[in-house]
């Protein structure tokens, strides 16, 4: 199985050191992402503490930026990582996009598609040295001179994976990228009815193989070492979920599993600034339904249960709880035949 790990970035000055020690354990691929920090720096300094773990954002938010500076950041981050780059996409949210980003929120779906084809145009024009010709609803990208064209990179062109929920956004996937990142609220059986379907319908309307659609299922793993770090886990899970449980896109997955009724009160108590009360509604059957738990010995094989005949490509996140490189044990259980 191919293993990947979002990879925490409380402290930048962590990157030095902790994909190099994530490519130590066995670690197929490690994903930086977007909150507090901008997630292609630490990409960067991974790239030269490190020599084969494959690299990647999960994600980058995309309207936050314009193809042009997507396409850059993930070109540079190709070449001085030699290859091992795949720029990971998703929309975030429109209070986000508008009030903290300053940048438009108009049809997510529809601009998150021709974000991936304008990047593609612009690397086309690198890689080919032919005219940047993309004039699309969205944007318009169609001057590009030697000074400022970095020419075909030496190590192809990036893969670019999308990220998203709901029918719509996830079929773009299967339209026009390489591969999809699922949200880590998901179940076995929101991946067979929801995932797939819209992947699959995506990939149809393109003419394309949903097969050649990597499909990274991003899975909570609730383990622990010892009782006091087990805890740990299950309760930053417990308190992901209720901050999850606040948006509207995720309620499909608690619907199909019975917990319907919690979105509206996580909603009602986030809105209060009542964060506190929020964790206590999430229950330990709703936990084990959407992460796996168990021992570390264990949680390979419930993986391998959960994605069978869906993925054989798994990222492993528990919200930075307890540590990802305590997750050994996890990988090499997952990479034995």
């Amino acid at each position: 199985m191919h293993v990947s790990m979002t990879v925490p970035t409380e402290d930048l000055r962590d990157a030095r050191t902790i994909y190099s020690e994530l490519e130590a354990i066995g670690y197929d691929r490690a994903f930086s992402f977007e909150a507090k920090h901008n997630p292609f720096i630490p990409l960067a300094v991974a790239g030269e503490h490190t020599s084969t773990i494959e690299l990647g954002t999960a994600i980058a938010i995309a309207f936050a930026r314009t193809p042009m500076t997507l396409a850059n950041a993930a070109w540079d981050l190709q070449t001085v990582t030699g290859g091992r780059m795949t720029l990971g996409l998703g929309s975030q949210i429109q209070p986000h996009i508008e009030q903290r980003y300053s940048m438009p929120w108009t049809r997510p779906v529809a601009r998150m598609r021709e974000m991936v084809l304008g990047i593609r145009a612009i690397w086309d024009a690198w890689e080919t040295g032919g005219s940047l010709d993309f004039d699309g609803e969205f944007y318009t990208h169609t001057r590009m001179i030697p000074a400022f064209d970095p020419g075909p990179n030496p190590y192809g062109v990036p893969r670019i994976f999308t990220a998203g929920f709901g029918p719509k956004m996830t079929s773009v996937a299967g339209e026009v990228a390489d591969g999809f990142l699922v949200h880590p609220v998901n179940t076995r059986e929101s991946l067979l009815n929801l995932t797939l379907p819209a992947i699959a319908a995506g990939a149809e309307r393109a003419a394309r193989d949903p097969n050649g659609v990597e499909v990274v299922c991003v899975t909570i793993v609730v383990t622990g070492r010892d009782e006091e770090e087990f805890t740990t886990s299950h309760e930053a899970v417990r308190n992901q979920l209720a901050f999850y449980g606040t948006t509207p896109a995720y309620l499909p997955v608690f619907e199909m599993h019975g917990y319907g009724d919690l979105h509206p009160e996580l909603k009602r108590l986030a809105k209060g600034g009542r964060w506190s009360e929020m964790a206590p509604l999430i229950d330990d059957d709703l936990i084990r339904t959407i992460a796996v738990v168990g021992e570390p010995d264990a949680i390979p094989g419930l993986i391998r249960q959960r994605l069978r005949g869906i993925s054989d490509h798994v990222s492993l996140v528990n919200n930075r709880a307890p540590d990802p490189r305590h997750f050994a044990e996890v990988v090499s259980g997952l990479k034995m035949a």
